[in-house]
């Protein structure tokens, strides 16, 4: 079963002014990277700086997260773990969580508020019908077994919920949930890259990718294992 993203023109115009955007910001990091190393990459005094912004940071990272969810330009495991480095794994988790709980809370709403022609702009319609009587047939405990697994979008499942029978609590219940043992792995890698522990960061970065990669593989089965067939 396929997920049914970028199937429409509207959301392939999309995807490009993303991917687009994206490029700028790689290569904006990249020159700031390159502009301030070594200091960016010993952890001590990127929190040092980080430290004297004060609530700014921590605001800024928050709003960058919720943004991933609804614009989807950057998969918010990376930066659960770019948290887990800048902030450390209990406060880089929490602020990670924050961001995708709004981001989610936000693509929820617009989706109940503007209904089916919003959605639609991103998932073709008849895909759309597929995720419909997926929800039907499997209603919260579906929609919290997607959030668990890596690799289903966020904004295409908040979209979808938000024209479900669902109430706003019980979705954002889901959200944390569902979404916060992935952050908290995210965010213990990037703990693990700031106290050098490389090999250990590597072993954990190579675990997530091939439970994510056979979690997509399988997604069919997935699906209709948790009864979208």
């Amino acid at each position: 079963m396929s997920d049914g993203v970028f199937t429409s023109a509207a959301a392939r115009r999309g995807a490009v002014v993303r991917v687009v955007l994206l490029g700028g910001g790689v290569v904006a990091v990249t020159a700031g990277i390159w502009a301030f190393l070594p200091s960016v990459t010993d952890p001590a005094w990127v929190r040092q700086q980080l430290a004297g912004l004060g609530w700014y940071a921590p605001l800024a990272f928050v709003a960058l997260q919720a943004v991933q969810v609804i614009v989807a330009p950057i998969p918010g495991q990376i930066l659960g773990g770019v948290a887990g480095y800048l902030f450390g794994a209990p406060l880089g988790v929490t602020y990670s969580m924050i961001g995708v709980t709004a981001g989610s809370a936000a693509v929820f709403v617009l989706s109940r508020r503007f209904g089916r022609p919003y959605v639609e702009r991103v998932i073709d319609p008849e895909r759309l019908a597929q995720w419909d009587a997926f929800f039907e047939r499997t209603g919260t405990l579906g929609l919290f077994g997607l959030f668990v697994l890596p690799t289903f979008p966020d904004d295409l499942l908040c979209a979808v919920a938000g024209l479900a029978d669902l109430r706003l609590r019980t979705f954002l219940v889901l959200v944390i949930v569902g979404r916060t043992p992935t952050f908290l792995a995210a965010a213990y890698v990037g703990t693990r890259v700031a106290d050098g522990a490389l090999a250990v960061a590597a072993t954990a970065i190579g675990a997530l990718v091939v439970l994510s990669a056979g979690v997509y593989h399988f997604r069919g089965r997935v699906l209709a294992g948790l009864g979208a067939n």
